[in-house]
Parts: C-alpha cells; sequence; structure tokens
C-alpha cells in the first residue's frame, strides 16, 4: 500500500476508536447532571450514589476521550499538510473554537466538579457538572461544522493566487453553522449519542436489578438490598425511556438527513441504495445483492417509491447518470447548482490557474464510492438502532408495575448488550457518513489523493500507525478493565456532603 492508504487505514481506525468515547460524554454527563439535579431537590441519599456511580464511569469514559481525540489533530500536520495547507482558512476556526471555548468549559468544570463535592455550595457545584456538560455540546458543534462543511463546503471562496480555499469574511462562518448538513447533522449525532448514554444505563442498572432481586428471593431482604433494587429499578426504567425518547428524535433528525444528503450529495444516497440507475418513484431497497466489484446489482428486493419518500425527491439520480453528468459538467448537487467554492474550483480549472497536479485529479478521479461499504454500513446502522429500541421497550414491559426481573440468560444477555447497539450503530453510521463522502476530502472541492504530505513515506505512516495500534489496544485494555470493574462494583456508600472549612484540603471525591 502507498502512503495514502496507510493514512486513511490510520485516520479511519483512529477516528472509530476516539469516536466510541465522544456520544457517551455529549450525553451522560448530562444524565449524570440530571441525576444530581434530583438528588439536589429531593435529598434522597439513592439520587446520589446514583449520581458518583455513573459519574465514576463517566470520568474513566472522558479520560481516554482527551487522549484519544488530541491524536486526530496531530495527524493533520503529519499525514494530512496538504490538506490542512489548502483548507486551514476554513478549517482552522472551528478546530481552534472548539479547544479555547469547549475544551476550557470540560477541562475546568469537571475539574470543579471532581474536587468541590465539599468544598462548593450545592447549587454551585451542581452548575459545575452543567457547565462541563455544555462544553461538551460546544465541542460538538464545532467539529461537526467542520464536518459538515467538507460534505457540504459552503461560506468558502477559493483564492487563485494562494491555491487555498478561504473564509467568505464574517458571513461565510455563519455560513458555517447555518450549513443544512450542520444542522441536521447535530440533531442526528446529538440524539444518537443519549441513545447510547440511555442504553449504558439502562443496560447496567438492568443487569444489577436481576442480581439483587435474585438475592431478595433467596431471603436477604435487608433494608440496603432493597433500597438498592428499587433504585436500579428506577435508574433502568430511566436510562430505557431516554433511549426511547432520543430514537424518536434520530429517526426524525435521520429524515432530515437523508433529504440534506441528497440534495447536497446525490451520489452517497445513490451508492447507499445500491442504486445505479436513475428512476421517478424510487423504490428504497430491503436487500441488494450485487456484484464483486459494487458495479452492478444481481439481485434485489425493493419497496415501490419509498426512497422518493425517503429523500424528498421523486425524480433520484443513479450512480452511472451521476458519473456522465461530472464527465460533462464536473460536480454538482442533485439541482443542479454548485456552492460558490466548487464553483471557484471549476472556474480555475478551466482558466489553468490550479496546480497542475489538481487540475489532473479531476480527470482521473472516480466519483463513486465503495457501494457495498456505503450499503450495509447504512443498513446496519438502522438495525442496530432498532434493535438497541427493542430491547428498551422490552426493559420498560418487564419492569412494569410490581413486576418482579430475575437473572436468566436473556436477561443478561440483553443487559450485556444493550450498550453496544446504539454505540456501534453510531460508530457504523459515522463509517456510512465518511466513505459515502469518498473520493473527495471536501466535496466537490479536493479529491482525497490530493490532501496526502507529500514527504510523508509509506514506512513513516506504517511505523506511526503500528505504534497508535499498540498504544490504542493497551488504553482499551485499561478502558475496558477500569469500566467493568467499577459496572460491575454497584452503587457506592456515600457520606452525607458537608461543606469543609476553608483551611481543609480540596479531596478527590472518586
Amino acid at each position: 500500500m502507498d502512503a495514502e492508504a496507510i493514512a486513511r487505514w490510520q485516520f479511519g481506525i483512529t477516528t472509530v476508536y476516539h469516536y466510541l468515547f465522544v456520544p457517551i460524554t455529549i450525553a451522560l454527563s448530562m444524565l449524570v447532571a440530571v441525576l444530581q439535579t434530583i438528588w439536589y431537590r429531593s435529598g434522597n441519599e439513592q439520587y446520589l450514589r446514583l449520581t458518583k456511580f455513573f459519574g465514576k464511569l463517566f470520568l474513566i469514559n472522558f479520560a481516554l476521550g482527551v487522549v484519544t481525540g488530541i491524536v486526530q489533530e496531530f495527524q493533520f500536520g503529519m499525514n494530512w499538510s496538504e490538506y490542512s495547507r489548502f483548507v486551514g482558512d476554513v478549517f482552522g476556526a472551528p478546530l481552534a473554537l472548539e479547544a479555547l471555548l469547549a475544551f476550557f468549559l470540560e477541562s475546568t468544570f469537571i475539574g470543579l466538579w471532581i474536587f468541590g463535592w465539599d468544598k462548593l455550595p450545592k447549587k454551585l457545584h451542581l452548575t459545575a457538572i452543567y457547565c462541563a456538560a455544555i462544553g461538551t455540546m460546544v465541542s460538538a458543534i464545532f467539529i461537526l461544522a467542520a464536518n459538515s462543511w467538507m460534505q457540504n463546503p459552503v461560506g468558502a471562496v477559493f483564492n487563485a493566487a494562494t491555491g487555498r480555499a478561504e473564509l467568505d469574511g464574517f458571513s461565510g462562518f455563519f455560513a458555517l453553522l447555518a450549513n443544512p448538513v450542520f444542522l441536521a447533522t447535530f440533531l442526528h449525532t446529538i440524539a444518537g449519542a443519549y441513545m447510547v448514554a440511555g442504553g449504558l444505563i439502562a443496560g447496567i442498572s438492568g443487569w444489577h436489578l436481576a442480581k439483587l432481586n435474585a438475592r431478595i428471593a433467596s431471603g436477604e431482604t435487608s433494608e440496603q438490598i432493597v433500597a438498592d433494587a428499587k433504585t436500579h429499578r428506577w435508574s433502568a426504567r430511566f436510562g430505557a425511556i431516554v433511549l426511547l425518547v432520543s430514537s424518536v428524535f434520530v429517526v426524525l433528525s435521520g429524515d432530515l438527513q437523508a433529504k440534506v444528503m441528497t440534495q447536497a450529495q446525490p451520489m452517497k444516497m445513490a451508492a447507499a441504495e445500491a442504486m445505479f440507475n436513475s428512476a421517478d418513484d424510487a423504490p428504497f431497497s430491503i436487500v441488494t445483492i450485487g456484484s464483486l466489484d459494487g458495479k452492478e446489482d444481481l439481485f434485489s428486493i425493493r419497496v415501490p417509491g419509498l426512497l422518493s419518500f425517503i429523500s424528498g425527491e421523486k425524480h433520484v439520480q443513479g450512480m452511472r447518470d451521476l458519473e456522465a453528468q461530472f464527465e460533462t459538467q464536473g460536480f454538482l448537487r442533485n439541482d443542479g447548482s454548485m456552492t460558490t467554492l466548487q464553483e471557484g474550483i471549476k472556474r480555475a480549472i478551466a482558466e489553468g490557474t490550479v496546480s497542475p497536479r489538481l487540475a489532473e485529479s479531476f480527470k482521473v478521479v472516480d466519483i463513486t464510492p465503495n457501494v457495498p461499504i456505503s450499503y450495509w454500513s447504512f443498513r446496519i446502522m438502522i438495525g442496530l438502532g432498532f434493535l438497541g429500541m427493542a430491547i428498551a421497550a422490552y426493559i420498560l414491559f418487564a419492569t412494569r408495575k410490581k413486576n418482579t426481573v430475575l437473572p436468566s440468560r436473556l436477561w443478561t444477555a440483553l443487559m450485556v448488550t444493550l450498550p453496544f447497539y446504539p454505540l456501534f450503530a453510531n460508530s457504523v453510521g459515522w463509517i456510512f457518513t465518511e466513505m459515502g463522502r469518498q473520493p473527495w476530502l471536501v466535496a466537490g472541492v479536493m479529491p482525497t489523493a490530493m490532501g496526502v504530505s507529500p514527504t510523508v513515506t509509506a514506512g513513516e505512516v506504517l511505523f506511526s500507525l503500528i505504534v497508535y495500534t499498540l498504544v490504542y489496544g493497551a488504553l482499551a485494555v485499561i478502558e475496558v478493565g477500569l469500566f467493568l470493574k467499577y459496572a460491575k462494583a454497584g452503587l457506592p456508600e456515600v457520606t452525607p456532603v458537608e461543606i469543609r472549612k476553608d483551611d481543609e484540603p480540596m479531596s478527590f471525591a472518586y
């Protein structure tokens, strides 16, 4: 493999690994804040125990998320310097704001929350976890705005003198935040994160609930065990409700995202449906078996008209027509338009004011993404999401009224695997999003092959890939070990939270 292929593998592996921690951080931080709010308002010690229990799991996850996230930005300079040079004026703004605003909020207020249990007034301490949770949201805003710009490059112009994309003034930055792709993606991503956190809470508490009920059934009826069972029952139902409610927003935002994607990236939609030929009242594929090269379908089962409904377009373009259109007219959105940056690149290529390498790359680029990956990742994402929803509904049914849940192979399997269904659905969804954008780093503007650092060799990138893999493997062992240890430990014992005197040192509460 050449440097480009290895660099893509490295960025893909490290990104998917990092994103395992992101949705948990975004949503669990806010849900922990909600649990602490309930304790603050009710004074019930059981909610304080839930707050500290899931707060500890959140902190373990947050630490690994920060460590693995830093590596992502290193790669822009190491492996993708041409990309960084070309889009730095645009891409740098949201990344800088993410570091200055979001990371400041997260790191500062998480520190205050950890050390301030017995030092800060209860209301101020509660405010700290809300500020940290808002910081994770702000981080998502700027990162998703940057990524959405790669999918639909609005608010930027091409400067032929410097050979770079540049923001179109202040209006360009606001266009970045008003990007239709960003608005749909943000809603979908945040709702997906709450599915993950809800599944995590429901699965862990559901597992503990069955264990505690078994102890009660065997004759252990101490006040503490009964109280813990009641608490975990409430928590399991709380997590299941969060999962189901957020899944409604995932479906609604997913519908919006499909329509926006069809407009901005018609090829991605065509690849997601293995739709080779254009059609009116286009059908949705239930299952399609294609050739090994992904160039034609051999067998398919389709629902007539459903794809047109999902995409919001009566006439849906197929991959072959889009390929022919690119040959004659260049990259076009579904309505035949271009963004200002896409128009600028097309004009500069025609006038010969771009580098010969960039001009040549547009002549040889194959604009069709990997069809099997796009098609199946889209369906795996949907399938895992609905599976998580079904288990959440079952938890609510099984714990209704005074029903008692006891350990069984089925219940244990469902509770242990529940957190992974929405988590992997999120990961596979991002694989679809990024693989479906190929062969473009910036849609219609910069082919992926153009963004690789020209001085980096395949051996150098391979070496860093191996090092990252070994380090990430070690971190995974640590993360899983810590997470399982404290998840199995159950609700912690707590003492009344009292404000310490000014001369007493702050202590680590976990």
